[in-house]
């Protein structure tokens, strides 16, 4: 929310008068410039419907200077329930990818920050031990599957495992959940799961195909469809490929010189001392990535930090309406 000149003075490039809708569109989802005291609380309701739907976001109200000395009736509203966006999955997109896993002989699950904003976590586990597969998460995906799992293989990318990294590589079937292909994960995007046919399941069709072509793509919730995978995928197995992960994650587990005091040995003794149960909030470059490549997280909320301290603040219960 934030706050302009007077009415009279707006566009004649007064004191103090800045176009901050116009500053700030590349990164608010909407904005509003309030001009008269009556549409004001029906912009703050638009406002945090708009940031909660589909894909959440950040939304601008501007409000003038005498907007603000102003009154009018006000009349209290009951929020409504925002639902969840499932009026896009497609039946014929979801057979797609179903088929895909089905023939899948190395799938792999990535997941995204998608799948923390929708509180996917108990399908996310259903879905990976249904699939049988390893699973890898991005950084604002940590903590949307449990990094004590025997499935999980680590983050991705370049602050990832050379086991996520390495089976990526290999896998045949790559299902992404509420990720945007961020180019700390993929590199150079054309060498990018080469081997893999890629079905990308994400609340904003804009992201489909944006950063890396995909063959598959489902439009929704990822809690949402993950409900809908779950019930129409049976009991899939692959031992042979998971074998073959696992023993690359026991061959080649993250490592640090332990003949001196380094963060990460600190940041192992914090996950020893704590049973894993603690909230840690840090900042980004090398303490950041260390704690989220050492802390095994079950929690996607005991790990805050500047990236996604926006994104977790989105975990609301939607029942409660806004």
């Amino acid at each position: 929310i934030t706050c302009n000149v007077t009415l009279p003075m707006l566009g004649k490039d007064s004191f103090q008068e800045v176009d901050i809708a116009g500053v700030t569109m590349p990164i608010t989802k909407y904005s509003f410039l309030v001009k008269d005291v009556k549409d004001l609380a029906g912009a703050l309701r638009r406002a945090f419907k708009i940031a909660q739907t589909g894909r959440p976001g950040p939304v601008l109200i501007d409000i003038a200077k005498d907007v603000t000395a102003n009154k009018t009736e006000f009349k209290p509203e009951v929020p409504k329930i925002i639902p969840r966006s499932t009026e896009q999955v497609e039946a014929a997109s979801v057979e797609k990818a179903l088929k895909l896993m089905r023939k899948a002989k190395r799938p792999m699950i990535f997941v995204g920050g998608g799948a923390v904003i929708s509180g996917a976590e108990k399908e996310l586990l259903e879905f990976a031990k249904k699939l049988d597969a390893p699973v890898a998460d991005s950084l604002m995906g940590k903590g949307a599957y449990p990094g004590t799992d025997d499935n999980y293989v680590g983050m991705l990318g370049m602050h990832g495992t050379k086991t996520a990294d390495l089976s990526i590589g290999e896998a045949d079937v790559l299902v992404v959940l509420g990720s945007r292909f961020s180019d700390r994960v993929t590199g150079v995007t054309k060498n990018f799961a080469k081997k893999a046919k890629i079905i990308q399941v994400d609340v904003d069709p804009a992201e489909i195909n944006k950063n890396v072509i995909v063959d598959v793509s489902v439009i929704g919730d990822v809690k949402s469809v993950l409900d809908i995978f779950n019930s129409r995928l049976e009991q899939l197995s692959h031992p042979e490929w998971m074998e073959k992960v696992m023993e690359r994650k026991r061959t080649l587990p993250l490592t640090y010189n332990k003949d001196r005091l380094t963060g990460p040995y600190i940041i192992e003794k914090l996950y020893e001392l704590t049973n894993g149960e603690a909230i840690i909030s840090t900042e980004v470059s090398d303490v950041g990535s260390t704690v989220l490549q050492i802390y095994k997280t079950e929690n996607p909320d005991h790990i805050r930090w500047s990236w996604n301290h926006g994104i977790r603040s989105w975990r609301c219960d939607r029942s409660k309406g806004w």
